[in-house]
């Protein structure tokens, strides 16, 4: 996915304030082996690439001063409540240096899976992302997931996911987490209805004298 940014002389609250008001974001450019750069985007084409899955997962092609190189999305800075970015980042991609990446997970095969249509468990998607470590070429723009072998009593981990070649998971320490939890359905128990107690004798104690 390709787009292009502009050099930015200026930098600062008010320079960045007034780039906003003329229909452009500010960014910057750092990593690899070059300093990091200062560049603006034009806002209206950033708003409609940041609601691309691809923007934000996979290897850009980045076009400044008429030359092109590889980057990654590494933050957006959104503002608190108007469709307004207020500043973005972006990591130099050098081919020879692993990245690691947050790659979303696309899920399929669920409805014909035994857990949920033979027991009608609740397929529950616990993460949507996997961190992944790789070199930029073998790096996904998604992963996908294959849900029709889940069972009732069983759940999905990371070590059960067919990564790509060249593609390892980055747990942070955490053994084999849980991908997709499989819930059996909670089954309605009605109690048995207690017997009234024997009601007392008429005229129970009554009578004497």
């Amino acid at each position: 996915m390709k787009f292009v940014a502009f050099e930015r002389a200026k930098q600062g609250t008010g320079a960045s304030r007034r780039l906003r008001v003329t229909g452009r974001t500010p960014g910057i450019v750092y990593g690899g082996s070059s300093e990091p750069a200062l560049i603006e985007l034009d806002h209206n084409a950033l708003w409609h690439a940041l609601k691309k899955e691809a923007f934000h997962a996979s290897i850009l092609d980045m076009e400044l001063n008429g030359k092109e190189s590889k980057v990654l999305l590494r933050n957006v800075q959104m503002h608190p409540f108007k469709q307004l970015v207020l500043h973005i980042d972006f990591q130099r991609v050098e081919a020879n240096t692993r990245l690691s990446m947050k790659v979303p997970l696309h899920f399929s095969g669920e409805e014909n899976s035994p857990a949920a249509k033979v027991d009608a468990c609740l397929i529950n998607h616990v993460v949507t992302e996997l961190e992944v470590a790789c070199l930029p070429a073998d790096l996904p723009e998604f992963i996908n997931v294959d849900l029709s072998g889940l069972v009732k009593g069983k759940s999905l981990h990371v070590a059960d996911l067919s990564l790509p070649k060249g593609v390892t998971a980055v747990t942070h320490g955490k053994a084999n987490p849980v991908i997709v939890a499989v819930v059996a359905p909670v089954e309605e128990v009605i109690a048995p209805v207690a017997a009234a107690p024997a009601a007392d004798a008429k005229g129970k104690g009554k009578g004497k004298k």
